[in-house]
């Protein structure tokens, strides 16, 4: 049995049982005789079960809302993650009939030859979710592989596994989906188990593990689609509005207690605006509230994983040790036996120190001035680095310096807009990830293969047409 953690009590208060190769076999099999079936719906039948899937989780909102909570210590946001999945539902339904088109088409070099596509899903997806949203990023790449034709084999994190339980009884609740979406739980050699049984790979999580997934996943040539760390840079221009800058500022970096990919974690600011932007932002971080003792309360979630809380305590005394300033927050504090960090602002810093170079997934803003546009693009890049970035300031200016940033969605005049808007598509720069986007329409596709059928509409070339001396000029 694996223990698992209350984050607001830090008490181990549930368990679960690791699916071990023989629960995979058999629910792999399950799925995969399952799958032809699916796939040999048409797309708007499919389009159906995902309405299905999100009326049941209409009904049983209250349960996946609560599981959440009691998994990430906060509930405003487990409410926005159900009610957006099932949104997500009804916007990857409502589109299904435009996804696909197979119509002859004309050749253009040789118009007598003309093509036509056939789709084909790969069979079975594996899907590998982490804890900071847990039911968001398990489904993120779930429904356009079902939607696609594909059976799902889902392992979410271990440290927040509640909420599949209601999760399992909504997918019974929609019949022609219950044989192709299943979830096992377990920890890293489940998850090992996992890809070592299906047809392509989604994976979100650090950079380590994304490689050790890859690799795995390139041994079995299978696809494997990963979604990795960050460490996103914030610009604000001589010419941004201060308001406007403190206020996309603190939010793209401490929402969610900082625990998201796409969160900011470095700040460059034009010498020019540096002292009253950093003064603003103190005065703005001081005004933020834990959601402790009173989780309807507050905006400061509790750290959901003990372990990160040790890796914002080494990067906050990397960086102090290295000449940085904290202004405020600073300090991991316990509250009921879970931990919390207010948000947390350094000056002082560079390059040099953790908190500039590696992901940090907490509440911490370091704030470096910089001189030039040129310097500020030049910090921004200087990371392994390039899941997403943001920079504010006049719009001509800020869309200019936009194009030279390395990283797969700049966000314009505000930050971290990736985790509001999700049409737009993008690839990860660097070590945040390889393989096509899972936003847009493209987050489609890439769950089919692409079949080529090719039609002669006149008569075949005769092998004489290819002899030497049929050669001319």
């Amino acid at each position: 049995m694996i223990d698992v953690r209350n984050p607001r009590t830090g008490a181990v208060d549930a368990h679960i049982a690791p699916a071990d190769d023989a629960a995979l076999d058999a629910v792999s099999a399950r799925l995969r005789a399952a799958q032809p079936a699916w796939a040999g719906l048409a797309i708007e039948e499919r389009a159906t079960a995902l309405l299905a899937l999100a009326a049941a989780m209409e009904r049983r909102f209250d349960a996946l809302a609560g599981a959440l909570e009691h998994d990430t210590g906060r509930r405003a946001i487990a409410r926005h993650e159900v009610r957006g999945v099932i949104a997500s539902l009804g916007v990857w339904a409502g589109q299904a009939a435009r996804l696909l088109t197979s119509e002859w088409t004309e050749g253009r070099a040789m118009p007598h030859i003309r093509h036509r596509p056939q789709f084909i899903p790969y069979p079975l997806v594996g899907v590998i979710s982490p804890w900071n949203f847990p039911l968001t990023l398990s489904m993120i790449d779930t429904i356009p592989a079902l939607l696609a034709g594909c059976a799902v084999l889902l392992k979410p994190s271990e440290v927040t596994p509640r909420f599949l339980a209601p999760l399992r009884a909504c997918i019974g609740d929609v019949p022609a989906l219950a044989p192709v979406f299943a979830a096992v739980e377990g920890a890293a050699a489940t998850g090992i188990g996992v890809i070592d049984r299906v047809d392509a790979l989604c994976f979100t999580g650090s950079a380590q593990t994304g490689r050790k997934v890859a690799l795995q996943c390139a041994r079995r040539l299978i696809p494997a689609f990963l979604e990795l760390g960050g460490k996103d840079p914030l610009i604000i221009l001589a010419s941004a509005d201060l308001d406007t800058a403190v206020t996309a500022a603190l939010r793209g970096s401490v929402l969610s207690t900082g625990q998201a990919c796409q969160s900011i974690e470095r700040l460059y600011v034009a010498q020019s605006l540096y002292g009253a932007f950093v003064d603003r932002l103190i005065a703005a971080a001081e005004r933020c509230r834990l959601n402790w003792p009173d989780i309807a309360a507050g905006e400061i979630g509790p750290i959901i994983f003990a372990r990160q809380a040790d890796i914002l305590r080494n990067h906050i005394e990397d960086a102090k040790a290295k000449g940085a300033r904290v202004r405020c927050g600073g300090e991991i504090e316990t509250h009921g036996g879970g931990l919390w960090l207010r948000p947390t602002v350094l000056t002082g810093v560079d390059h040099t120190m953790d908190v500039m170079r590696e992901e940090t997934f907490g509440p911490i803003m370091p704030v470096m001035p910089y001189a030039t546009t040129d310097e500020a693009i030049a910090l921004a890049n200087d990371s392994r680095y390039g899941l997403s970035a943001a920079i504010i300031g006049d719009h001509d200016e800020a869309e200019a310096a936009a194009l030279h940033l390395n990283a797969g969605a700049i966000s314009i005049n505000d930050a971290a807009l990736t985790a509001l808007f999700y049409e737009a598509e993008k690839h990860a720069f660097g070590e945040s990830g390889i393989s096509g986007s899972r936003m847009g329409a493209a987050g489609f596709h890439r769950f089919l293969r692409r079949k080529a059928l090719i039609e002669n509409t006149g008569a075949p070339l005769p092998l004489s047409a290819f002899a030497e001396d049929a050669v001319h000029g």
